[in-house]
């Protein structure tokens, strides 16, 4: 593991003192993992929702950065991950079958947690969870005062080009919809993983570190149902015109080398909200606010500067 300073691996890696975990049920009644931490003199609140497999622990270090600068941080494990329960036989395979599932989980959530406190509600979502933040926002599920996506879920990188991707996706989506796309448990590829997430190798094994001491947290691959169902949600939000009369301030965080999702499609869809939009290059991989502090602390800085406008 990279050296980093004692300060660093403390916001990584010890869950903070004033931030408390919770659970909170569904209208189904489905339980979900919540995390809630306030700001001593808070400007506004956010809602962070992470992506695909994430758990709430390895974003503490942003979550520290944001509370700091005043804005009270909620979150909470999508339904199928971290601790919110699994959708598979399989606890180590990410399954699901409907994206409108988990929209609707953040609409109701969302109505819950606006009720509880006044102020500025920003609605932030990496990977799929900026997918499902914007395709929620669209559908009117929440009705947030801005948005921010980084590296956002609006298409996917496939190894056989759209077309014979889509159909291999297809097949293996109907044949074997909970079966992983990869062995659940083969360790081969970590390296690869790294590389596609962050260059940052320290802040990489934090995730390890967490699944150290909360083993049923860990998920591995999606099934294939879950990358049929992405693609179709991907498809969906893309052709709805209503993307076209969004007026919600929005910032968008980009990985011109991402490996996971198209950064360009997320650009298009970028300019047809009229996003304020901030790209990296090949210095940054899929988790800019978990890479290497010169892309991080840049990434930070056009967050603050954002919220800072929203704030006044």
């Amino acid at each position: 593991m990279t050296d980093a300073p004692a300060s660093a691996l403390a916001l990584r890696r010890r869950f903070p003192a004033s931030a408390r975990l919770s659970r909170w049920a569904a209208p189904d009644g489905w339980s979900h993992r919540r995390f809630d931490w306030a700001a001593v003199r808070p400007v506004g609140r956010l809602l962070f929702q992470t992506g695909r497999a994430d758990i709430i622990e390895k974003y503490l270090e942003v979550f520290a950065h944001l509370v700091e600068r005043g804005w009270s941080v909620t979150a909470f494990d999508w339904r199928g991950q971290g601790g919110s329960g699994r959708l598979s036989p399989d606890p180590h395979v990410g399954h699901g079958g409907d994206f409108s599932i988990l929209v609707d989980d953040l609409r109701a959530f969302w109505a819950e947690w606006r009720g509880e406190a006044d102020g500025p509600a920003v609605l932030l979502g990496h990977s799929m969870g900026g997918h499902l933040a914007l395709r929620a926002m669209v559908e009117g599920a929440v009705v947030p005062d801005a948005l921010i996506l980084v590296a956002p879920m609006l298409g996917l990188r496939l190894p056989f080009g759209p077309g014979l991707s889509a159909a291999i996706i297809g097949c293996m989506g109907s044949a074997c919809p909970t079966r992983g796309i990869w062995r659940a448990r083969e360790s081969a590829g970590m390296h690869t993983r790294q590389r596609n997430l962050t260059h940052d190798v320290g802040r990489y094994e934090d995730e390890a570190f967490w699944y150290a001491r909360h083993p049923e947290l860990a998920l591995g691959p999606p099934s294939w149902g879950w990358v049929a169902a992405a693609l179709r949600s991907i498809g969906g939000l893309i052709t709805d015109t209503r993307l076209d009369a969004m007026t919600v301030p929005t910032l968008m965080l980009l990985a011109d080398a991402d490996r996971l999702v198209d950064p360009d499609a997320a650009a298009r869809t970028a300019a047809r909200i009229g996003a304020r939009l901030v790209r990296f290059g090949p210095e940054a991989a899929h988790e800019l606010l978990r890479e290497a502090d010169p892309v991080r602390l840049r990434a930070l800085a056009a967050i603050d500067a954002f919220l800072d406008e929203i704030a006044r």
